[in-house]
């Protein structure tokens, strides 16, 4: 009974703050901070994205209605066609592995590491699932994208929802 009642003071809660929100809040705002993609010399990445959600979004992950690591992940696993494990996940950012995310291969000179493209338009299709989606203006291409490999080799993106394809070569 304690359950029940529990879980109907969350409902009315997050509908009043939705009828609220439509009645006298502007829009909130997801944006994209940046994105990290550290490769590892055996193609593996760590993916570390930051953002910041609004205080819809807010209410929506701490009623866990919507789970942005979650969807991450998933545009992470189309993206890459490799299994992504979630490292972990705060309020502002989220951190991800990813095996054999580059192709790598030996040379005589040295490894050539080859990462897959990333296409961030996608992510509107997944948020408008979402009961809040209509509350959101988002800007899901980050501020920054930096693709590190293992040499310290740096590609640097800045505002774009595409991120191609690279290829690197290490001595």
């Amino acid at each position: 009974m304690v359950v029940r009642g529990t879980r109907m003071k969350r409902g009315i809660l997050a509908a009043s703050l939705l009828i609220l929100a439509f009645m006298i809040a502007p829009a909130g705002a997801f944006s994209a901070d940046k994105l990290l993609i550290t490769v590892d010399e055996d193609g593996s990445a760590n993916i570390t994205f930051n953002y910041t959600l609004s205080w819809v979004e807010r209410i929506a992950v701490f009623f866990r209605i919507a789970e942005p690591e979650q969807e991450l992940k998933s545009a992470l696993e189309e993206a890459t066609g490799a299994p992504v494990t979630v490292a972990s996940a705060e309020s502002d950012a989220a951190t991800f592995s990813v095996l054999g995310f580059a192709k790598n291969k030996s040379t005589e000179d040295g490894t050539i590491y080859s990462t897959p493209g990333l296409d961030f338009t996608g992510a509107q299709e997944m948020l408008d699932r979402y009961w809040f989606a209509p509350l959101v203006q988002a800007d899901f291409s980050p501020d920054q994208t930096v693709v590190r490999f293992p040499d310290g080799h740096e590609e640097t993106f800045a505002n774009q929802s595409t991120i191609p394809a690279l290829s690197h070569a290490t001595l």
